[in-house]
């Protein structure tokens, strides 16, 4: 969006400058014509003259507005190709499918990693009720990832596999701290999620609306799920606060970004100066709750909204293809 507004906003500017250059030309030529001739000719003359510099001026700025977009462009598309971590083509998967469900936390940090990659991959939306598209296989949960016709499970596992068969050389991050705070992500941060998002009513709603208007559910399974679902995940929530010792879920959630902010230890990234698993994990985590009231709250009131935009310029646009 933003190398879009840029763009835009160049070309306003260009078109400004051209559409003030040709009158402030047109009112010099006309004072000039106001003391000259009145004979038919020196009219006609002018008029013509006046119209070879008029369109003379305009494609001036537009040339120079072509070349200006033209560079813009070229930056900002270079940025973008630089902002993704490059797989070579030998290394790529030749067919990857995800079957996810697209509010689960577990799905979005393996869609992080393939995006972040630029890993190609189809998207299966399962359905969470006859979970039908997961008929062919014995394992029910998601996600699920066939790459090139095997089946990876786990969201974990399913990036260490991936990860093995996409880098092209020994990693430069710190393995342990990585994978400390990987482990962080699944053990504790993802439990934050569910009492927040189902902490009361209004958010319980909230957080179906979303659910139910990105998952693959019938019109009758939308209207079911968005209300009895609001309502039976408000009581899980309850329960899931006592599982995890959670007093109050606000207040955990903001600890846990904290944590993650205090991990950084200044540096843009765990992984340095470009994003590692860990980082990839987190966001990944993160991202659906993000525009939630939960995931508003939690940007305002804390560190992390640095942090999670430069995620969202370094992961950058989804990497799925048409299914």
């Amino acid at each position: 969006m933003r190398r879009v507004s840029r763009i835009a906003a160049l070309c306003r500017a260009v078109d400004g400058a051209a559409a003030l250059e040709v009158p402030q030309h047109r009112m010099s030529t006309a004072a000039q014509f106001s003391t000259s001739s009145n004979k038919s000719s020196a009219r006609s003359n002018w008029l013509f003259n006046n119209l070879l510099t008029d369109l003379s001026a305009r494609t001036a700025a537009h040339a120079v507005a072509g070349t200006m977009l033209f560079s813009v462009a070229a930056t900002t598309l270079t940025e973008e190709v630089h902002a993704k971590e490059v797989v070579p083509p030998e290394l790529r998967p030749k067919d990857l499918v995800l079957y996810q469900y697209e509010a689960c936390p577990f799905c979005n940090k393996v869609k992080a990693f393939l995006d972040y990659y630029d890993l190609p991959y189809k998207i299966i939306e399962v359905n969470p009720i006859s979970k039908k598209e997961l008929k062919w296989s014995d394992y029910k949960k998601v996600p699920v990832v066939l790459v090139d016709g095997e089946q990876m499970v786990n969201s974990s596992d399913i990036i260490d596999k991936l990860y093995e068969k996409v880098r092209s050389g020994d990693s430069t991050f710190d393995a342990n701290e990585e994978s400390k705070w990987r482990k962080w992500v699944d053990d504790h941060l993802v439990h934050m999620l569910s009492p927040n998002i189902y902490r009361n009513t209004s958010e319980a709603l909230e957080s179906f609306d979303y659910i139910t208007s990105h998952g693959n559910f019938s019109f009758t399974e939308r209207i079911t799920a968005k209300y009895a679902g609001a309502a039976a995940m408000y009581f899980v929530s309850k329960k899931l606060k006592k599982k995890y010792n959670i007093t109050d879920e606000r207040a955990a959630l903001y600890e846990a970004a904290e944590t993650w902010v205090d991990a950084l230890k200044g540096r843009d990234f765990l992984g340095g100066s470009k994003p590692n698993l860990a980082d990839l994990a987190v966001y990944g985590v993160l991202r659906p709750i993000r525009y939630l009231k939960s995931g508003r709250d939690m940007v305002e009131n804390t560190r992390i909204g640095d942090w999670y935009s430069r995620m969202e310029s370094e992961v950058g646009v989804s990497a799925s293809i048409q299914a």
